[in-house]
């Protein structure tokens, strides 16, 4: 069975520059990673749910925020294959909020490994807004084709 995401990608402008919001997982497997380690705000989509509405789901559990928007207000990215199969469903919206106050959900996981005792840790440890060459260098290799569709659609809107 494929593993199906849903997430968003939020932009806004700063001096009339976009800006991305992206988040970097928790955990202790991405403590001293940066580079290529960020995401967007993304989860597994439940059975039977709305795939924006999981998008906007997975959003609040990971940051915090919510994105109380009507489904006019986002806009469908092409969805992508990522290895090992997993699809992603993104939609983009326009916001501003101040990153630093991002509060994750929690998740439990054998820590260290093989030592039985468990702990627990943030989904997502920091989130920061983006220009596009410097989010283009965070964001997982995978999903730069988001970043980069988001990118073209918004300066396609600007030069209207």
């Amino acid at each position: 069975m494929v593993k199906k995401s849903a997430g968003l990608l939020l932009y806004r402008f700063k001096n009339k520059i976009p800006e991305f919001f992206l988040v970097h997982p928790g955990g202790p497997f991405w403590k001293n990673k940066d580079i290529g380690s960020w995401s967007i705000p993304k989860g597994e989509i439940e059975e039977n749910e709305d795939y924006l509405e999981a998008a906007i789901r997975e959003m609040r559990e990971e940051t915090g925020i919510s994105i109380n928007y009507p489904p006019e207000k986002f806009e469908r990215l092409t969805e992508l294959k990522q290895n090992p199969g997993k699809v992603i469903y993104a939609w983009a919206a326009e916001a501003d909020f101040d990153a630093t106050s991002v509060s994750s959900n929690l998740f439990e996981m054998e820590w260290p490994p093989k030592s039985g005792k468990k702990q627990f840790f943030p989904e997502v440890n920091k989130a920061e807004w983006f220009c596009l060459e410097e989010a283009r260098k965070k964001i997982l290799q995978g999903q730069t084709p988001l970043l980069d569709e988001l990118y073209t659609k918004i300066k396609t809107l600007s030069e209207k």
